[in-house]
């Protein structure tokens, strides 16, 4: 069986059912004390971390044994790796987890690749500009209209 206790607004001891005497201000605000001396040391605004046998007193110094709240570890954050529109997470770890050498052998093969079409292309644009030098299509002269818009 719990026996539900208060706590005395100045001294900080507990209060059991029965016990103690209840202030309260015209505020409205409520305060449990369990004696009269209390009550007198409260009303006279006296601190309670200077009084000596407060509870307030002991804590602070360091005649209690506090329990120190250790703050619970938040676990870190694990990256995980999803599959990307097109590519499944499958083939995304196989690809992080090739050695750097085919890596940069890819690479380079995709480059050269690239190389050889940029070198055609730029072939055919200039076999395109000695074929207009020759005169192909030149373009056509256009022509001259009168005053249109003139009334």
């Amino acid at each position: 069986m719990v026996i539900k206790t208060e706590t005395c607004s100045f001294s900080e001891s507990r209060i059991y059912p029965g016990h103690g005497s209840r202030y309260i201000r015209r505020d409205g605000s409520a305060y449990v004390f369990i004696n009269a001396k209390s009550k007198s040391l409260f009303l006279q605004r006296k601190k309670a971390t200077k009084i000596v046998w407060t509870l307030g007193w002991r804590r602070m110094n360091k005649k209690l044994k506090v329990e120190e709240f250790s703050r619970r570890r938040a676990r870190k954050t694990l990256k995980t790796q999803r599959a990307i529109v097109g590519v499944s997470a499958d083939d995304i770890r196989k690809k992080r987890n090739q050695k750097p050498e085919v890596r940069a052998a890819a690479r380079a093969a995709l480059k050269e690749a690239k190389d050889r079409s940029k070198a055609k292309k730029s072939a055919t644009k200039v076999e395109h500009t000695i074929k207009g030098a020759k005169g192909g299509n030149a373009p056509r002269a256009q022509k001259k209209s009168g005053n249109r818009g003139a009334i």
